[in-house]
């Protein structure tokens, strides 16, 4: 098998690929950079590439982010979009990373980061296989709680739809956010809206 035909039995199985994981396997960079030329692979973000006849869902920017910035976690208006429980259709791509973390520079991809340590950064995350990828996201009662955290970035009324919504639907129980409140601090600014839903 080529190293032509192995970056593309690589990325038909996968629909995403890292020019890392490429040159791990001892295929260097320029092979992607020629099936780009020919219109095989497509450049992403920075150093991502997705296969061109990849099956692409409504999630794929998720799969690139998570990709691209493999230590984040999918957070906020993304994961809220993710699990169908907004009304917003973030642009970016909202990411969590740890608190000393550089921001990743990208040109292609836009993404949104918040800084997240401790509890607040290593507690409820799930993973999700999407396009065939495991992606980080933050569980529905987390990114919650996360909505209050950040509600001068995103919006108070978002957060409260998003805590109305999650309640309606019965998708988390009052303890599984009040956990996460706890956890992100914020139980003393969500408990008026929680105490008005039970």
């Amino acid at each position: 098998m080529s190293k032509t035909e192995k970056i593309l039995s690589y990325s038909s199985q996968t629909g995403v690929i890292r020019a890392k994981e490429i040159a791990a396997k001892g295929i260097h960079r320029e092979y992607l950079k020629r099936l780009e030329n020919e219109g095989i692979l497509v450049r992403s973000a920075r150093g991502v590439y997705t296969f061109a006849d990849a099956e692409i869902t409504a999630n794929h920017t998720l799969v690139e982010a998570a990709k691209r910035v493999p230590n984040a976690v999918i957070c906020l208006l993304s994961a809220l979009s993710f699990y169908q429980l907004t009304t917003q259709t973030p642009f970016e791509i909202w990411l969590a990373i740890p608190q000393k973390s550089r921001p990743p520079k990208d040109d292609l991809l836009p993404l949104r980061i918040v800084y997240m340590s401790g509890k607040s950064l290593e507690e409820g995350i799930e993973e999700h296989i999407i396009e065939g990828v495991p992606v980080s996201i933050y569980s529905l009662p987390k990114t919650v709680a996360d909505c209050f955290k950040f509600r001068n970035k995103i919006g108070l009324d978002v957060a409260l739809e998003a805590l109305r919504e999650c309640w309606r639907e019965k998708r988390c129980s009052m303890d599984e956010i009040w956990r996460y409140a706890k956890i992100c601090r914020v139980n003393n600014v969500m408990r008026p809206y929680l105490e008005s839903l039970s």
